[in-house]
């Protein structure tokens, strides 16, 4: 085993199994009948005013909080490696591939059929490089860690109070916008809106980044990104863009859908997550947050226009790449007509779960019903891929564990801040943790003024394209887009593609009356 297996091993063991067993070993194993995690009003530590001395009182009172801390750092870091672990797999699989060549037993019988024998290290390595399975691979030692500690009633009951409506959610919302019917019909409306530039590759662009990211305000910000993913994937990235204007387009569409939603108080999670609690409604949302959203999207897209101006003419010159194919090759090529009754049906089906966003009980019964709808009317679809799907709601569903669990340590940091910083600080802790936890965590302190509720919103939702992590949506474009970058989607180069359009957000919402 070579030593970049012995690092990435030893780093993998360290949060996943050695952290857990020092806590042990020092003393501070709780009792199995101890409540895991604690709620916030039961450390009884408001008589500390220092962030810092309210944390160690945390951890003192419950260890547990800095292993299930430490482990989502551990996910954090991995996402950030997957590239690296893509890359290796490969080098490897060639490596692999070329050795048993020169030994003549590259072959193997397998179910009577002749297949390459396959690596077993690269196909270890490809799983730690898939982005989607990430947070759920490390919800493993969270849940043995808990059950280790305070018993597998502790572990059980946590995993029950998780709300997995979101991850179930985008499943659904992800697989009816991929749908032929739909995917026709927002080609056609976006079609109208590229035609004022003549049809180019510069005008779908920016259609689809202006009009694409404010769908997300009525239906969901998961649907505008799978229609304004595949419209991309179709319209722009298939005509080879640099690397440079790749990351830089699949960062301005993250960012710009996380503030798009912001037209509406029912569509975008940050902003559901409290604008119950607070009394937010969409005439609040559309005059604080939502005209000053698609000034930003405006600005953003007219700069990042303006600096590859160049390239869009050399795009319109070049042929697309044919050695790349699309999920949905077989409809994005397809010029038979659709039925309208068909189309009509799609939208009032995904019209359907949109308003029911919130009740898996409605929404899947509803999903059921497409899925025979689609049956029946397969002539007229396209192949339905349910993987991209699945993983997507994986990756959320990880995600949302590993959420819950941050609560002892974001909330008194967002309690402890002012105003510009309580924004600075929300856009940073979005992009390590999902925008709507941290919202959500902020209408769990008290002493929040209007204008501090105002900068934690804007700033959850400003920092919502810096990762793949930080909204919802995100894994979903990554999952359509990420064929068009070699060894995946890149962190650090999606991060620098998004953080001029993130700026640009910041100073809109905090500068614009």
């Amino acid at each position: 085993m070579d030593k970049r297996k012995i690092v990435v091993l030893t780093i993998l063991l360290t949060f996943g199994l050695v952290v857990p067993l020092l806590i042990h070993a020092s003393g501070m194993r709780g009792q199995p009948d101890m409540v895991f995690p604690l709620p916030l009003n039961a450390y009884q530590d408001s008589h500390l005013t220092s962030v810092g001395e309210i944390l160690l009182q945390r951890i003192r009172q419950q260890p547990m909080n800095l292993v299930v801390s430490l482990l989502f750092l551990g996910a954090i870091i991995h996402t950030f490696c997957v590239g690296y672990f893509r890359r290796t797999a490969a080098r490897l699989e060639e490596k692999y591939q070329q050795a048993t060549q020169v030994n003549g037993v590259d072959k193997v019988v397998y179910n009577g059929q002749v297949t390459k024998k396959i690596c077993c290290w690269a196909e270890f390595f490809h799983l730690l490089g898939e982005v989607e399975i990430v947070f759920g691979m490390w919800v493993i030692p969270v849940f043995w860690s808990i059950t280790f500690f305070f018993g597998w009633h502790a572990s059980l009951e946590y995993m029950t109070t998780v709300n997995f409506t979101e991850p179930i959610f985008v499943v659904v919302i992800m697989t009816l916008a991929s749908s032929r019917p739909i995917e026709h019909f927002s080609e056609n409306c976006m079609r109208v809106a590229a035609g004022i530039g003549k049809g180019s590759t510069a005008a779908w662009w920016f259609a689809v980044l202006t009009i694409g990211p404010a769908l997300g305000s009525f239906i969901t910000e998961p649907g505008a990104m799978t229609i304004s993913a595949m419209l991309l994937a179709k319209t722009f990235y298939h005509k080879k863009p640099s690397l440079t204007f790749a990351y830089a387009t699949i960062g301005l569409l993250f960012v710009n859908v996380s503030v798009g939603g912001t037209l509406s108080h029912f569509a975008a999670p940050p902003v559901l997550m409290v604008a119950g609690k607070w009394h937010w409604d969409t005439v609040f949302m559309l005059s604080h947050f939502g005209w000053k959203a698609v000034c930003g999207i405006i600005v953003s897209n007219m700069i990042y226009f303006t600096l590859f101006r160049s390239e869009f003419r050399r795009m319109d010159l070049s042929q697309p790449d044919p050695t790349v194919t699309t999920e949905n090759s077989n409809s994005l090529n397809r010029s038979d007509p659709i039925p309208w009754i068909i189309i009509l049906v799609h939208i009032l089906l995904m019209t359907w779960t949109v308003f029911c966003a919130h009740y898996p009980v409605l929404f899947v019964p509803g999903f059921f019903l497409f899925l025979g709808f689609r049956q029946a009317t397969a002539h007229y679809q396209n192949e339905t891929n349910i993987k991209p799907p699945l993983l997507v709601g994986a990756f959320l569903a990880g995600l949302v564990v590993h959420g819950g669990l941050q609560a002892w340590w974001i909330a008194p940091i967002l309690g402890g801040l002012g105003e510009v910083p309580l924004m600075l600080g929300a856009t940073f802790l979005t992009a390590f943790n999902d925008n709507a936890a941290i919202a959500y965590l902020s209408t769990l302190v008290p002493t929040l003024t209007d204008s501090m509720k105002y900068a934690v919103v804007a700033g959850a939702v400003t920092g919502g394209g810096l990762t793949v992590i930080a909204n919802a949506p995100n894994p979903a474009g990554i999952s359509i887009l990420r064929r068009f970058f070699e060894f995946g989607v890149s962190p650090a180069r999606l991060a620098l593609g998004a953080l001029l359009p993130t700026i640009i957000m910041g100073l809109s919402f905090m500068l614009l009356p």
